[in-house]
């Protein structure tokens, strides 16, 4: 690979040593810094052009411009080639749907359905969804949209038996979470959310329109009702590059720090002690 060492820093406690950064890296910034002078959505000039205009070869490009996509600041669309990366959509970490993050960001949500069925359960979708091994399971696999474009892919797996004509309701309500809630009285209370990192398959690249490979999103879901049962289970793919996720957090009880004191404001835990001399 080839190296260059201009601009380069000696390395902490090799005294006298010169970092060698590798030409593709020196690329890279140069792309990051086309990228900032162009608004979200437009295209990046094509591999060859860049080859030519940074005097290197297609492969280093490539190396370089897929860097940026790995982290989200350029995107690639198979067969149009490679943009400037919109910005990231959120889905905070609490109990609710795809449509309903959407449209708290403004956005027009929309699945397609991919598959459709039931599938018996095996040893461990029957301890997820409290059923008999081999009982049957509604297994429904969308691709998830915002503004028309493909942002995941989400498969759902509930009790047959507990939500019986659930296909008929899907069709009929906005979101899985209304069918459930006005047609069969359940309400979602609390869930098991757990976030990986994964790499995308060629099947999950063509639906998200992306490359084989690439960073994704591997959520799993286990939701339950407000009297513990289990309602369902769901693994979702989303896009690395289009996604962040947002959360709250709060210190257990009993372990907040007191507040900091004002000038002037004695600290709530302490007293006001005697005059120093």
């Amino acid at each position: 690979m080839t190296t260059d060492v201009s601009g380069a820093q000696p390395r902490g406690g090799a005294p006298g040593r010169i970092a060698r950064v590798p030409k593709y890296y020196r690329i890279k910034q140069q792309l990051l810094a086309m990228a900032e002078t162009l608004l979200p959505g437009e295209a990046m000039p094509a591999e060859r052009l860049l080859a030519v205009r940074f005097g290197t070869s297609r492969t280093t490009v490539r190396q370089a411009l897929q860097e940026l996509v790995g982290e989200g600041r350029l995107d690639r669309i198979q067969g149009k080639g490679t943009f400037v990366s919109q910005p990231k959509l959120y889905r905070t970490l609490r109990l609710t749907s795809h449509t309903e993050d959407m449209r708290a960001q403004g956005l027009t949500p929309a699945s397609r359905t991919l598959d459709l069925g039931e599938i018996p359960a095996d040893e461990k979708l029957a301890d997820l969804l409290g059923i008999a091994i081999g009982g049957r399971v509604l297994r429904i696999e969308r691709l998830r949209l915002a503004g028309g474009a493909p942002m995941a892919i989400e498969t759902t797996h509930l009790s047959a038996l507990r939500f019986p004509g659930l296909r008929r309701s899907l069709a009929e309500c906005p979101s899985l979470y209304t069918a459930l809630a006005d047609v069969y009285g359940v309400h979602l209370a609390e869930a098991d959310e757990t976030i990986e990192t994964s790499l995308s398959t060629p099947r999950e690249a063509q639906l998200l329109a992306t490359d084989v490979g690439l960073p994704m999103l591997l959520l799993s879901r286990h939701s339950r009702d407000a009297e513990g049962t289990p309602v369902e289970w769901v693994r979702s793919v989303y896009r690395g590059s289009r996604y962040k996720f947002v959360a709250a957090l709060q210190r257990p009880d009993g372990h907040r720090s007191p507040a900091p004191a004002r000038p002037g404001n004695t600290p709530p835990d302490r007293e006001p002690g005697p005059a120093r001399p």
